[in-house]
C-alpha cells in the first residue's frame, strides 16, 4: 500500500511540474510576495457561461482532470501533490476566495503565479470559464 501511494505522490508531482513547465509562458509566472490579488480591471470581465449548469459539470470533470491533484477533491487546498508546494494552493471554499469576481478568478487561471501555471494556452478560454463556474460551486 505504502509503494502504491509513493508512485501516486510522484506521479502527482510530476503532473504538477509538466504543468508549470508547459505555462504558456513562464515569464508570466510572477514571484509570490503575499496576497494575490487580480488587478481591479480583472473585476470588469464578465463570465459568459454564469448560471450554467452544463458548463459547471464540465468545469468539474476539468478540475478533477488538472486541479484536485493539488487543490484537493473538496477545493481545499489539501490534494497530495500541493502538500510540497510553497506557498499551499489557495482553498475555494474559504470566504477570501468566493467574494472574489468571476473576472478576478479567471485571470488568475489565465495568467498563474508560481507555483500556479498560467493555463491561457493549456485551456481555451471556455474551458477556463467552466472551471471558474465549478470552483463557485464549492463554496456549498
Amino acid at each position: 500500500m505504502r509503494k502504491t501511494i509513493n508512485k501516486f505522490a510522484l506521479i502527482a508531482i510530476s503532473i504538477v511540474g509538466i504543468g508549470l513547465f508547459t505555462a504558456a509562458n513562464v515569464n508570466d509566472l510572477v514571484k509570490p510576495t503575499g496576497e494575490w490579488v487580480a488587478p481591479k480591471t480583472a473585476d470588469n470581465i464578465k463570465n459568459p457561461l454564469a448560471g450554467d449548469a452544463n458548463a459547471t459539470k464540465a468545469g468539474k470533470k476539468i478540475y478533477n482532470q488538472m486541479c484536485a491533484v493539488c487543490h484537493g477533491n473538496k477545493g481545499k487546498g489539501d490534494g497530495i501533490a500541493g502538500m510540497a508546494i510553497k506557498p499551499r494552493p489557495t482553498n475555494f471554499t474559504l470566504k477570501k476566495v468566493q467574494d472574489q469576481s468571476d473576472g478576478a478568478i479567471f485571470w488568475k487561471l489565465t495568467k498563474g503565479r508560481a507555483p500556479m501555471a498560467s493555463y491561457k494556452k493549456t485551456l481555451s478560454e471556455t474551458k477556463r470559464w467552466q472551471l471558474v463556474n465549478y470552483i463557485r460551486q464549492m463554496k456549498k
